[in-house]
């Protein structure tokens, strides 16, 4: 008797447990038409779907997860491990309804698809997300309230370059918000050999802005608005019109470029994931990077190495906060520029300034151009890969004037061809391979080298919460590449209790 009730119970309890979850996903519908997507209505969506994954954080993520701005900054010791929970489809749905949002956030098969994405193939990629978030989210949430729009439109980063101002695609989109060098230069960033605003966060994300209400002007329709981000208005007016005039993003999806189908269901599952990670069991990487800084304003000729070698800071670290210096040169002498610094390190630039500009001046300025030209010609082997457009945008160009340069009547352009370029250098000397400045003084042997001959070290007993960064700025004359070097690593995680070697300098 007592198993028969039990199974009764059971079945009741099944019931009502259905019945509550069929319930909520009616009210949810009646209340937001934008939360769910009915499976049959992506059911077509599917059959012509592989599935695609940004090109700035997949097709080069080893390149990505290994670069200066990740490696050197990050420390992932979480400690706490978890695999990635089953989550029902009307969990999901009642998630993404909770979150405060004026962008719809439908859910159907597709969103899901990138959740699980996002959650289960891509965790360590979310983890580092996660980590930097706190470092750029609040200067672009800042950003985009000045502007009156919605503040999860900052996950839109996370799609174009998965948080790193430096990406670079094959087209030669570039920054937070991979803008390609004409959209750019259309939005008021300057882009030439030695400055890419492109890869300014913050004057990136003033340009997005700019583009985000241009485009919402014209659709009145957040999803879009993101569409047109990723494949161009153009693209979006012949999907509206092959669908006879409508304008809701799933109507019109299968009209749309197959790269941009993907882009808001991709928007949609960021949403999802960067809010809801701790319920995937995630964990933020810790970033070891100075989150108080200050800016100072540069009216001379500097070189990151004056500012590190003078103020007794990691050039590195420059690097990570002023991105936008792509060859460590402030052309301060041409109009006033802004060098971001810790904010510990902004009053001793002030006090040292006139210092660091003739520190080591003639060396690093000595290939210096003494006309009043500042164009210079040099030749670019095409790589693998590599298109007209790229180049072009490598080098704050035009394809056009590339192919005038060389007579070319055709984009196509084949791997290994020597390329003529004339490019604006701000009258320095530029090696197209390394990005730096040359010089005609005797290239010194290398920190590097020295290191790597010096046979005297000292071991060192990592501690919970240490990375290469927090060890190195304890050793004057040694950096955390420095550190990864002489002990042959390639990852810039660290275990308490692992023991490496520290050169004594």
């Amino acid at each position: 008797m007592r198993k028969i009730l039990f199974f009764i119970t059971s079945a009741i309890i099944a019931h009502v447990s259905v019945q509550a979850q069929v319930t909520l996903w009616d009210e949810l519908k009646k209340s937001d038409q934008h939360v769910m997507l009915a499976v049959s209505d992506t059911t077509a969506m599917k059959q012509d779907e592989s599935l695609y994954i940004p090109e700035s954080w997949d097709t080069d993520l080893d390149s990505l997860l290994s670069t200066w701005h990740l490696n050197y900054y990050t420390n992932k010791d979480h400690g706490r491990k978890g695999p990635n929970p089953i989550v029902s489809d009307s969990v999901y749905i009642e998630r993404l309804h909770r979150l405060p949002r004026i962008v719809p956030l439908t859910y159907n098969e597709i969103v899901r698809t990138y959740i699980d994405l996002y959650a289960e193939r891509r965790r360590g990629l979310v983890e580092r997300m996660l980590g930097w978030a706190d470092y750029y989210f609040p200067m672009i949430e800042q950003t985009l309230d000045s502007y009156d729009l919605p503040l999860e439109l900052k996950y839109l980063a996370v799609v174009e370059s998965a948080l790193n101002p430096t990406a670079l695609s094959r087209a030669g989109a570039s920054g937070l918000w991979q803008f390609i060098l004409p959209t750019g230069k259309r939005y008021g960033l300057e882009i030439n050999s030695l400055v890419d605003e492109r890869r300014d966060p913050i004057k990136s994300t003033h340009a997005a802005c700019k583009y985000f209400k241009d485009m919402y002007a014209i659709y009145k329709d957040w999803n879009l608005v993101i569409a047109s981000y990723n494949c161009g208005p153009g693209n979006v007016n012949k999907a509206i019109k092959r669908s006879k005039g409508k304008t809701d993003f799933w109507e019109i999806y299968q009209f749309l470029p197959k790269e941009t189908r993907t882009y808001v269901p991709l928007f949609i599952a960021a949403n999802y994931i960067m809010s809801y990670y701790n319920e995937h069991n995630l964990y933020p990487d810790k970033i070891d990077f100075p989150f108080s800084t200050d800016t100072v304003m540069i009216n001379k000729e500097i070189h990151f190495d004056q500012v590190a070698n003078i103020l007794k800071i990691e050039k590195e670290l420059l690097q990570a906060l002023n991105p936008q210096y792509r060859r460590e040169i402030i052309p301060g002498h041409a109009k006033p520029y802004v060098l971001t610094l810790p904010a510990l390190y902004a009053y001793g630039f002030v006090e040292l300034e006139d210092t660091i500009a003739s520190y080591r001046s003639e060396e690093l300025f000595a290939n210096k151009i003494k006309s009043d030209s500042n164009q210079e010609k040099i030749r670019h082997k095409v790589k693998s890969g590599e298109t007209l457009l790229s180049i072009a945008n490598r080098y704050g160009v035009r394809s056009s004037e590339i192919k005038k340069w060389n007579g070319l009547r055709s984009n196509k352009v084949a791997t290994g061809k020597s390329l003529v370029v004339y490019v604006n250098n701000g009258g320095y000397s530029i090696d197209p391979e390394t990005k730096t400045t040359e010089t005609k003084t005797t290239k010194p042997s290398s920190k590097k080298s020295k290191l790597q001959t010096n046979s005297s070290y000292i071991s060192y007993k990592v501690k919970s919460g240490d990375s290469y960064y927090s060890i190195a700025k304890n050793y004057p004359g040694v950096s955390p590449k420095d550190l990864m070097e002489i002990n042959n690593v390639k990852s810039s995680s660290l275990k308490a209790g692992q023991v490496i070697k520290i050169p004594q300098v």
